[in-house]
């Protein structure tokens, strides 16, 4: 695939997040284009309007408002055109075994949110040049899962 950009979005609740995420998409060296969704409904709402740009990476917000990230995971699992849409789900604090329905709902990257913003910039980076690796190379990424 000969794409000069990954389509990226972001759903979380706490604007400063929002903001943080849009910086970090913004500064990497991949190309990133971005869109952020306050909470679970506007996220879900987008992704089945029609002629949608089909994005390759979705970070979502464990906890986030309305709709929660398991019942937008669920739904974008349960779509086939949604199928090479890779699902990043994240929080604060969670324990092990929210972690481990993360990944047996459907979701191929956990992230444990880091404190500092030089913390979360590399977590994302590191996401998004693996993702990057996938996209550019026809890499097969069925089985993908990561835990960040």
């Amino acid at each position: 695939m000969n794409k000069e950009y990954l389509n990226v979005i972001a759903a979380d609740d706490d604007e400063d997040n929002i903001i943080f995420f849009k910086n970090i998409f913004k500064d990497l060296k991949i190309g990133v284009k971005s869109q952020c969704f306050s909470n679970g409904e506007d996220l879900m709402h987008y992704l089945k309007s029609c002629g949608v740009i089909i994005p390759e990476v979705v970070f979502i917000r464990y906890d986030i408002q309305g709709k929660n990230s398991m019942e937008c995971l669920e739904e974008i699992k349960a779509d086939p055109k949604f199928s090479n849409i890779v699902i990043v789900v994240y929080a604060h604090e969670i324990s092990e075994t929210a972690i481990e329905e993360i990944f047996v709902n459907g979701a191929n990257i956990f992230m444990r949110k880091p404190e500092t913003y030089d913390g979360l910039k590399k977590s994302l980076t590191e996401i998004i040049t693996i993702n990057w690796q996938y996209h550019s190379s026809g890499l097969n990424k069925d089985n993908f899962i990561m835990k960040v």
